[in-house]
């Protein structure tokens, strides 16, 4: 039950601005399903109603039935949800979908490597990357979990992804935290995103023109400098993730 319990704030959250459940009960009286998301996808902004689509992977949308504003407002961003298929066809999009409750995740757009101004502007406070089905390079983002220390004191911890592409290989990143002296002993997760391409400031990767590169993400860990890799196509979906972590996700970013 520990693993379902850094989900049930935002479910209940949902549930008292009235977007419940299509069903929430079986003989112990809850569908425990229900608690976990079922896909890490992007919100979209679209003419009509409702709203918004559901960008699930590259070759799937999804029209939510039951909701009609997305929580980005007029802005794209990713989110966690958890979904309820009806079964049903759209007109405009693949099928239509049941949306039980959406938690959205923190999207942010590439910032620019300052050098040696790089520690005091974006922090250098080590994180590990968790091993979570939620870590992917899909549909020109990257989105990322990761685990430190914090003082659960409202504070709220700062990430930011750098663009260190160099001249020889253009599809480096470097993931950057500053807990803005929030520290302690208890370990716990946070989630965010950050836009790859298409960005209006040039910071944004190359376009790969349909082909898969390696995408080159760089952090500090608790055990020094640490790098990883991830298939990126612009646009697409290159991979799914692994299993999801027992860290609490209870961050404050921004």
């Amino acid at each position: 039950m520990k693993k379902y319990l850094k989900w049930l704030f935002s479910f209940t959250a949902l549930l008292s601005i009235g977007i419940m459940p299509q069903s929430c009960s079986n003989d112990d009286g809850y569908d425990p399903s229900l608690l976990l998301p079922n896909a890490i996808v992007t919100l979209k902004p679209a003419d009509g109603t409702p709203s918004f689509y559901i960008q699930l992977d590259d070759k799937t949308t999804l029209e939510p039935t039951n909701i009609l504003a997305s929580p980005f407002g007029e802005k794209e961003g990713r989110a966690l949800i958890n979904y309820t298929e009806t079964g049903e066809d759209s007109e405009k999009y693949d099928r239509k979908v049941y949306v039980n409750w959406i938690d959205p995740v923190l999207t942010k757009s590439l910032v620019q490597d300052l050098g040696d101004e790089n520690d005091s502007k974006y922090g250098s406070d080590p994180v590990e990357i968790a091993d979570s089905w939620v870590n992917i390079a899909e549909d020109g983002y990257l989105t990322l979990q990761f685990i430190t220390f914090f003082g659960n004191s409202g504070i709220a911890h700062e990430v930011n992804l750098l663009n260190a592409g160099t001249e020889e290989n253009r599809y480096i990143v470097e993931f950057r935290h500053n807990a803005h002296g929030d520290y302690s002993s208890s370990l716990a997760s946070g989630i965010a995103a950050f836009r790859l391409d298409g960005l209006e400031d040039g910071l944004g990767l190359p376009d790969t023109n349909g082909k898969t590169v390696k995408l080159t993400l760089k952090y500090k860990s608790f055990d020094g400098e640490k790098t990883m890799e991830f298939d990126y196509c612009t646009r697409k979906a290159t991979e799914s993730g692994n299993i999801d972590t027992e860290s609490e996700y209870r961050i404050k970013l921004r």
